[in-house]
């Protein structure tokens, strides 16, 4: 039998930006939060450098407070516009910045404890796959609760790992429902992680497109890319990230945090 050919690996340089906003509706300025001795942002940028691929790493900070906390750590901070609609277009405002770097990685401020190795993942997607625009990750959904809730966002992808659609409903959906679906393998459903890694040419223009209608129906960004024709590969991961939206979610992580 002929060996399969190994997939193309092109060396580029990447970077994380970790786009941070003061404001934040559910936990009041979660980024600053520093029951562990640490803000929630130090967290977060501590683990992004984890990351053995990226070049560099910056917060891209909306506000003086957030950008004093990142210098307190010596960490690298970039000022952006207070008026940034979305994380994605501060992650955009710095790559404007930085025309020498390939992909741009967007790291959610409120993901204390992703893998530096999820980092990696999605960079290398980019790398080995030429056509893609965007890398995302997803993992398996085993409990039913998840599935339902529309806050977990789901996605489903072809055999080629590239994104077909993206949704807070359960996708796909068992015209007969069996609990044996949740524990199949290979997985039936598949959560998406908040990872990702952009092209750069590609994410100045994505910021300049008009929000679209799937878009503004499902309140889901990604779905932009889609709709106007541009593959997202998805990496599967066994290990979900717990970001940080609640004060529950808080107290968890200081619990964990300090039990480490």
């Amino acid at each position: 039998m002929a060996q399969r050919a190994p997939r193309l690996r092109v060396h580029s340089t990447s970077f994380v930006v970790i786009p941070a906003r003061l404001a934040s509706t559910r936990l009041p300025r979660k980024l600053l939060l520093n029951q562990t001795g640490k803000t929630l942002v130090q967290h977060t940028y501590e683990a992004a450098q984890q990351a053995t691929r990226p070049m560099g790493l910056c917060v891209a900070a909306d506000h003086e407070e957030i950008a004093a906390a990142v210098r307190a750590f010596q960490g690298e901070v970039r000022m952006t516009s207070p008026d940034c609609a979305s994380g994605t277009d501060r992650v955009a405002e710095v790559a404007r910045q930085l025309p020498d770097v390939d992909i741009l990685v967007n790291v959610q401020g409120d993901e204390p404890e992703l893998p530096g190795s999820s980092i990696d993942r999605v960079v290398e997607l980019l790398e080995e796959n030429p056509s893609l625009a965007v890398a995302t990750l997803a993992t398996p959904i085993r409990d039913r609760a998840q599935l339902d809730d529309p806050s977990c966002v789901k996605v489903v992808f072809d055999r080629h790992g590239r994104a077909l659609y993206f949704s807070r409903s359960p996708i796909p959906h068992a015209r007969q429902w069996n609990d044996d679906l949740l524990s199949a393998d290979p997985p039936n459903f598949y959560l998406h992680i908040g990872l990702y890694a952009y092209r750069r040419d590609f994410l100045l223009r994505l910021a300049d497109l008009p929000r679209t209608p799937l878009e503004r129906l499902e309140n889901l960004e990604q779905l932009r890319v889609l709709e106007n024709g541009h593959e997202i590969g998805v990496g599967v991961v066994e290990e979900r990230t717990v970001g940080i939206d609640t004060p529950e979610d808080y107290r968890a992580f200081v619990i964990r945090a300090r039990s480490r």
